[in-house]
């Protein structure tokens, strides 16, 4: 199937292509921070301060590396800061622009609350606060065209970071597996006939839901959405295994004869699945199969989970773009999202 006239301003195919380098870049540059970071024997606790294509890299954090960390880490996207940060807090603002004004306000009541600044931004504001308070910064690369193309930018330096302080040994090497299987998953996918495409036009007019196994899954399924909403400019929704089978799974089956027509489920594996995980797969499937038009199966590969988090993060990528195109839809700009941050501006 060919695709329609391509209209894509920003380059965002380009941009997606470039994950792997984006990624190895991102580590390299991140090894040669400057500044003083703390040592691992005064941190108590993480913090990730972060929004949209800048917060999920929180989420990367928590789920990659925080199962193998000694503190806990905690992801907080909005206004205002978590009442425990202190001299003993170790905290990530990341903002691809630097002018995120959530993550602004959070970051300086952080640094007022005594903790430990590490700043990731592309200049702005928060490079202008991390100066003046001789923080560590690291540099977003130019050339990344919107927040959502920079995941490998913003989500690398703090774990490189981490592995600096001694938080979490071996970053490096599941870097570099990331980044040979990000390469891996990128040749097949620009190919111009490619599992991405294909499931793109199957999708077609349909709203797709995500659904992924707690941890790596799970944030893999929001970037999914996000993707989906950002790229294609279409309404996608998420969730999580096990949590949705407490909730969301009662919600199907009442309308059945709607949902079969309007909905796609697309379920995101790897293998670092709990076995009852991967049970409760079986059991939703057994459950929506009549109510929604199809179920799709996406599985990660790739060595460590940072590897298969963003292989299944590069194939979403291609799909929503492959839907964008499919319906003349330019993936770049993002016209709503800048109609509210003028109109957050105005007075009222």
């Amino acid at each position: 199937m060919p695709l329609p006239e391509v209209i894509d301003t920003l380059d965002m195919f380009g941009a997606v292509a470039a994950l792997p380098e984006q990624v190895e870049q991102a580590a390299s540059s991140a090894a040669r921070v400057q500044g003083a970071l703390p040592h691992h024997d005064d941190i108590e606790n993480v913090v990730v301060l972060g929004m949209g294509g800048s917060g999920i890299a929180g989420d990367v954090l928590r789920e990659v590396a925080g199962p193998f960390m000694p503190v806990p880490v905690v992801v907080h996207k909005g206004y205002g800061i978590p009442n425990f940060i202190s001299d003993s807090t170790l905290v990530f603002a990341i903002s691809f622009s630097g002018n995120t004004e959530e993550t602004l306000e959070a970051v300086a009541e952080a640094a007022g609350a005594g903790g430990h600044v590490v700043a990731v931004s592309n200049g702005g504001e928060l490079q202008a606060m991390a100066d003046d308070w001789g923080a560590p910064y690291l540099p977003i690369a130019d050339g990344i065209p919107m927040p959502r193309a920079g995941i490998g930018a913003v989500s690398i330096p703090p774990l490189v970071v981490l592995e600096a302080v001694g938080l979490f040994p071996g970053a490096s090497s599941w870097i570099d597996a990331a980044v040979a299987q990000l390469r891996k998953r990128r040749d097949e996918l620009v190919a111009e006939q490619n599992p991405a495409r294909d499931l793109a036009r199957r999708i077609g007019r349909e709203l797709p839901i995500v659904y992924g196994g707690a941890g790596l899954g799970g944030v893999a399924a929001l970037r999914w959405k996000n993707q989906f909403n950002e790229n294609a400019k279409v309404a996608s929704f998420w969730h999580q295994i096990p949590e949705l089978c407490h909730n969301e799974l009662c919600g199907w089956g009442q309308h059945g004869d709607v949902t079969r027509q309007v909905f796609r489920l697309i379920n995101l594996r790897h293998d670092n699945e709990h076995p009852q995980i991967t049970r409760r797969f079986e059991l939703v499937n057994e459950m929506v199969e009549e109510v929604v038009a199809e179920i799709e199966e996406v599985r990660a590969e790739g060595e460590g989970p940072l590897a298969q988090l963003f292989d299944l993060m590069i194939y979403g990528d291609f799909v929503s773009l492959y839907l964008a195109y499919m319906s003349q839809v330019d993936p770049g700009p993002v016209a709503v999202l800048d109609w509210m941050k003028e109109r957050l501006v105005e007075p009222v």
